[in-house]
Order: C-alpha cells, then sequence, then structure tokens
C-alpha cells in the first residue's frame, strides 16, 4: 500500500490494540516471555509500516492499568522490555522524524523508567510524526483524570471540548480506525472518549504475526466504509 491510499485518503490516526502474545506463544509450546519478545517484534514492524504508508499518528495499547493484576513476573518482564525499547530506539525515531509520547498514569513506574520516558518524549519532541504508547492507561482512568483538573480548575459548566482538552491525547485528532487483534471483540477500556466515531477492525491474527498486509487489509476496509457520524 502506498501513501496515497492511507494518509491522503484520510487516515490521520490509526490506533492498535495489541492482543494475543499469550495465545501465540501458547501454540507454539514457548513461554509467555517468548510471545511478549515477538510482540515488541510486531510492534516495530507495525509502526514502521504506518509511517511508511503515511499516516501521521499511530496510538499502541501497551499495558493497561488492568495489567498490574498479572503475576509480578510478568508484569517485571514487561516493565524489561519496556526499558530497553526506550534505550535503543532513540536514533531511529529521529531517523524517521518519530515522536514518542506516553500517554496514561506514570507515577506508578520505577524513577528509572520515567527518566528513560521522559528522555525520549524530549529527544524527540520536535519531530513530525507522532507515536502515542499507552501505560498504565484506561479509558475510565483518563475520564477521571480529566474530571478532577477540571474541578481543580473550578470549572463547573462541562462542555465536550472542556474534557478533550484534559485527555492525555488533547491537541491531537480522534482515530479514525481502532484495530484489535486475536480475535477479540472489545475496546478494553481503551480510548472510550476518543474512539466513540473511530471505525473498528477485528482481526483473528495474533499480534506477533502482525504484519503489513494485516494493517493495509484493515485500512482497505476502512476504506470501504462510510462514515456517517450520525446522519446519512
Amino acid at each position: 500500500m502506498s501513501k496515497t491510499d492511507s494518509g491522503e485518503k484520510g487516515i490521520q490516526h490509526i490506533a492498535f490494540i495489541m492482543d494475543g502474545n499469550g495465545r501465540w506463544a501458547k501454540a507454539r509450546g514457548l513461554t509467555r516471555d517468548a510471545g511478549h519478545r515477538a510482540g515488541v517484534e510486531a510492534f516495530r514492524r507495525v509502526v514502521s509500516h504506518c509511517g511508511d504508508i503515511g499516516i501521521p499518528i499511530v496510538t499502541v495499547y501497551a499495558f493497561s492499568t488492568e495489567n498490574w493484576k498479572r503475576p509480578a513476573r510478568e508484569v517485571s518482564l514487561l516493565m524489561n522490555l519496556l526499558s530497553n525499547y526506550l534505550e535503543s530506539c532513540g536514533d531511529d525515531m529521529m531517523a524517521h522524524g518519530v515522536r514518542f509520547r506516553v500517554i496514561g498514569d506514570k507515577t506508578p513506574f520505577k524513577r528509572e523508567l520515567r527518566e528513560s520516558i521522559d528522555k525520549l518524549e524530549r529527544l524527540t519532541e520536535n519531530n513530525t510524526r507522532l507515536l502515542n504508547v499507552a501505560l498504565n492507561y484506561g479509558g475510565r482512568d483518563e475520564l477521571v483524570h480529566a474530571f478532577n483538573r477540571l474541578a481543580e480548575k473550578g470549572i463547573t459548566n462541562i462542555k465536550e471540548e472542556d474534557i478533550s482538552r484534559e485527555l492525555y491525547t488533547a491537541g491531537i485528532p480522534d482515530p479514525d480506525l481502532i484495530v484489535r487483534s486475536s480475535g477479540e471483540l472489545r475496546l478494553s477500556n481503551f480510548l472510550i472518549w476518543q474512539g466513540a466515531y473511530s471505525e473498528l477492525y477485528f482481526t483473528d491474527t495474533l499480534w506477533p504475526d502482525m504484519t503489513s498486509e494485516d494493517v493495509d487489509l484493515a485500512i482497505l476496509e476502512y476504506k470501504n466504509r462510510h462514515r456517517r457520524y450520525g446522519g446519512l
């Protein structure tokens, strides 16, 4: 798929729910660790392809507010994979003009991880393409955060635009398309405000198996839909 077929045809923002690492590993007799490592490679592959075809904003659901309930060993592995990614991707992001940004509540993370996030965000802040990585993110938690911010400012006659300005995604367009891998048919608390009018695409492909062709199929399906936003 070319740039003309994606970015210039209306997709400004695509979001991914990266699901299926554990099932991918189980089907191959591997550990969940191996599934998560394969998921990181799929993440790199998919984000790179989105850039190649001209989509300016990509958001990925990497770690939810509910993921803390997983076994401590698995959470530790995910944090280590994240840390390794943050340490290794700066040069590549600068070379490809990608701005890195975390959406979610960073306060529960260890100081070293928060510092790595801040360092990469500062390094890439003037780049034009945007990669949002949702970490310790939940759509309901985001709305609670937004309303608390409005309360702190003394705003009581709240309008939609007031809420949007206090979201983690403030200042960027809502996703045109949300893609979920692994065959699950739900949003799992992801971008529940921003996704009100997003097109949804579900695929049975497990996340570690996601390829550029799978992304292109999702975009082709999107192009064949008519977005009416409640109109005719």
